[in-house]
């Protein structure tokens, strides 16, 4: 097996269609430098690009995508409300689309799971979840310290940033970000830290130097920072600790919820809840943006018109993420899921390579190559596969980390077939 798209229509957009780009926007952007192609369509877990080329999509819209491109089902409830002329947009006016929504969500995913959370729509993308949590937890409790852990991501507006690790993105904000004292991960490239016990030690102390904080907020899956998942009785120790002092626990799952990582909810394996928990991306559908804060019962302490917003709840993603959780009450869709992550599972415990460290986590897995050829390996695994058909990146330390993300619908014999050709990019990339 060598490519899975045909190496003779395999090529980069010309020049002249993409002068446009160069010419019109930002040097901010970023992935259309990696991969310098003019996309058109998508279909399913394909991405076609305007001159007919297809590319396996192992990226999903960084985890935007879980259902994939253009989902069938969900494309069609879009389409009935966008012919029966269904509101675009309300404001946080009471809406039917809404209502669904709220009803749907709250008896399908919350309560099977004991979550007794109320709903918060916020903007429409993760870093405004993020903010509202910020916000929320240090005016419930009436104080301004935040803990958060090295490797986090968190978005890149002030506060959010205040609580991302990535010491580039950080320098970039050009203020102060302050507020936030970021601990050691508990799981990383350095190995196991006991990082709950330090703590303990910094709350116990009152000569720690440390503020008591109004919350403590991770990832329980860094995704980012390399897929790396804490262990759950570092996430039970830590819901208890924030218990015993009156500490909210916030959790992104941004990224990693929406069955990315196995359940619903990265959390769900521990068996904690949350005080608040921030939900964005796969959230849509369909990639449409929306994002959610889910508060705790006795959290929500907003006064009217506290945190307002323009695009509080995109109408059209209400009934996208209406149409997904469909699928979240199809049997086979849910034996496709569990599937395609046993494959990815199998497949990579099954063909492993010296030096190569290989985390998974459902349908996200990475691919450790900081002791295997680092960021030139890395960068060498993405080129390769791209030349060849498929779309994946690194992130992590130095950006050496294989980070898969295939959708949660991807059929198995694709789902194989990208492995089969990632495995050998690493086979030609790897040092000998």
């Amino acid at each position: 097996m060598t490519v899975l798209a045909d190496p003779t229509t395999t090529t980069t957009s010309s020049s002249s269609s993409t002068q446009v780009f160069q010419a019109r926007e930002s040097a901010v952007r970023s992935y259309c430098r990696a991969f310098p192609i003019l996309l058109a369509s998508g279909r399913g877990t394909t991405l076609i690009t305007e001159d007919g080329t297809e590319y396996v999509d192992f990226f999903s819209g960084a985890g935007a995508l879980n259902y994939g491109h253009n989902h069938e089902h969900i494309k069609r409830r879009v389409i009935e409300h966008l012919e029966g002329d269904g509101l675009l947009h309300a404001l946080d006016f009471h809406t039917a689309a809404k209502r669904e929504f709220l009803d749907r969500f709250g008896r399908e995913i919350l309560e099977p799971r004991g979550l007794r959370h109320r709903v918060q729509f916020c903007g429409s993308t993760g870093t405004d979840a993020v903010e509202a949590a910020l916000k929320l937890a240090r005016k419930h409790t009436g104080r301004t310290q935040v803990i958060a852990f090295s490797g986090a991501y968190h978005g890149v507006s002030r506060g959010s940033l205040a609580a991302t690790a990535d010491l580039s993105l950080r320098k970039v904000a050009g203020t102060h970000l302050g507020d936030v004292t970021h601990l050691p991960f508990p799981v990383g490239p350095r190995g196991p830290f006991p990082t709950m016990d330090l703590l303990e030690q910094y709350l116990s102390d009152d000569l720690s130097g440390v503020d008591l904080p109004a919350a403590v907020i991770l990832e329980v899956v860094q995704m980012e920072g390399g897929v790396y998942r804490i262990p759950d009785a570092d996430l039970r120790h830590l819901r208890d600790i924030c218990d015993r002092y009156d500490i909210v626990l916030i959790v992104d799952e941004i990224q990693a919820g929406c069955g990315r990582t196995g359940g619903f909810f990265s959390f769900e394996q521990a068996g904690i809840v949350p005080d608040l928990i921030t939900v964005s991306k796969s959230i849509g559908g369909m990639g449409l943006p929306m994002s959610l804060l889910l508060i705790r019962e006795g959290f929500d302490s907003w006064q009217a018109g506290d945190h307002p917003g323009t695009f509080r709840g995109n109408q059209l993603a209400f009934v996208a993420a209406c149409a997904a959780l469909d699928l979240w009450r199809s049997p086979a869709f849910l034996e496709g899921a569990r599937a395609g992550a046993e494959l990815l599972r199998t497949f990579w415990r099954d063909h492993p390579l010296p030096g190569v460290e290989v985390r998974p986590e459902g349908h996200a897995i990475g691919i450790d190559l900081t002791h295997a050829g680092g960021r030139r390996a890395a960068d060498a695994v993405v080129a390769y596969c791209f030349e060849r058909g498929l779309i994946v990146e690194s992130t992590g330390r130095d950006k050496a980390v294989l980070k898969l993300l295939p959708a949660l619908t991807m059929e198995l014999d694709v789902l194989r077939h990208g492995c089969e050709l990632i495995h050998e990019a690493l086979l030609v990339a790897l040092p000998r």
